[in-house]
């Protein structure tokens, strides 16, 4: 039996454990990995100082370098997330309807874990702790599959949160960490483990997030890749219009809520984009855009490249960024709605009526009106943290927190009761 099937199968026996936990020993258990994980600040860093040695040796670029960085920063911030989402009220046992029926059968329907959730993941070790705390949140055991650019700080960071279970009384096979994966097999054989894995949550890059959708057996929630737009309407603000896509593209560019592409009102053009571009500029984005965003580009003095059919659909997650000009909000919404990834569109507009119907029109999991894309993440939004942030429509849409990693089940009392 392969490791991952070794591995499934193990958490699977644990999740019947963990998800009859109460909430305050679960709680402990969050508590006690947001602890480790500060007591092992150096040997966690000293293992993410390996994989990052390796990702600059095979040439990995920048941005995905700060993604894979863990410091005693970062590592302060991964603890207090887990110290929130053990704070959370717990979402197991909570009724979200009922009724009696004519009969007199009693009818309570209440939330349960999904019981084993897979998560495949790219060289972000920061997901390895945030999956832990919401799967014990929700009372799921979790298989993580990290890649291998950050195997090192992964396990490191998953055997923190192995003894923390152990410390907390819960089993330690709730959570496992497969590390052996010659070629992709063993996230194959986890993407197909049938009868062992409830729900698999990729998150990475588009290239991994289809090849799990593609070729999983069992239920996939699509957290999606972020061809992010923001929108500048005739109306905007040019200061704020500055402040926003500066934010949204140049914060974190190798993040999924990362701005890829700006619209611009063709009649407002010359008056909007000159400060922009000009920001962008000193921010060391490279800039491509149609035939008009080019002209005013050349005009303020900003070099800008020509824009292919590719470039409106790209997720850089790099210092990159489309540039197209649109004639309203209409033509906006259309244009986003075609080539967005349906995760977050922002709108910059002093206009009431243009952010009103640029809301109701794109279909987004987060759609903003004056503010940045970059605020689409579960510990901003009040979940602690995020398993992901789902893209699809079905069961989760958006930033995933505990609750997204339960269902329902119905209990039925009666008293003899016959149909």
């Amino acid at each position: 039996m392969s490791e991952a099937l070794k591995k499934a199968t193990l958490a699977r026996a644990a999740s019947f454990a963990l998800g009859q936990a109460d909430a305050a020993t679960r709680s402990r258990a969050i508590l006690a990995a947001a602890r480790l994980i500060i007591e092992r600040a150096d040997e966690i860093c000293s293992a993410n100082a390996h994989d990052l040695e390796r990702g600059r040796a095979a040439g990995m670029p920048g941005p995905l370098q700060d993604r894979l960085l863990l410091n005693r920063d970062r590592l302060e911030g991964i603890s207090s997330s887990l110290e929130e989402i053990a704070r959370q009220d717990d979402p197991l046992g909570r009724v979200v309807g009922g009724r009696t029926l004519a009969s007199g059968v009693r009818i309570e329907q209440v939330r349960v874990p999904l019981g084993t959730v897979a998560i495949v993941y790219e060289a972000r070790p920061n997901v390895t702790a945030d999956a832990f705390a919401l799967c014990v949140r929700s009372g799921n055991a979790c298989v993580l599959k990290g890649g291998s650019a950050a195997q090192e700080s992964c396990v490191a960071i998953a055997d923190a949160c192995r003894d923390a279970l152990l410390e907390a009384g819960l089993p330690g096979d709730a959570v496992q960490y497969v590390s052996d994966d010659a070629a992709h097999s063993q996230t194959d054989e986890l993407i197909r483990a049938n009868g062992l894995v409830d729900a698999l949550i990729p998150r990475g890059g588009a290239s991994l997030i289809q090849h799990c959708v593609k070729n999983a057996t069992v239920p996939v929630i699509e957290t999606g890749t972020g061809n992010c737009h923001i929108y500048l309407h005739r109306d905007a603000d040019a200061e704020k219009a500055v402040s926003i896509v500066i934010n949204a593209k140049c914060s974190r560019p190798g993040v999924c809520n990362a701005a890829e592409s700006l619209l611009v009102d063709s009649c407002a053009a010359e008056r909007l984009l000159p400060p922009v571009l000009r920001a962008l500029a000193e921010h060391g984005v490279e800039l491509v855009g149609d035939e008009t965003a080019r002209a005013v580009a050349e005009k303020c003095g900003v070099a800008m490249g020509a824009a292919t059919e590719d470039d409106w659909g790209t997720e850089y997650l790099d210092l990159k960024m489309s540039v197209r000009c649109v004639e309203g909000v209409g033509e906006a919404v259309a244009h986003i709605n075609r080539y967005g990834t349906g995760h977050s569109e922002a709108i910059v507009s002093d206009s009431y009526a243009a952010c009103e119907a640029f809301l109701a029109g794109v279909d987004a999991a987060a759609v903003y009106a004056n503010a940045s894309t970059r605020f689409t993440d579960g510990g901003v939004f009040g979940l602690g943290g995020e398993i992901g942030i789902s893209t699809q429509k079905l069961h989760a849409r958006g930033p995933m927190g505990a609750e997204a990693l339960t269902t329902t089940k119905y209990l039925v009392r009666g008293d003899g009761q016959i149909r």
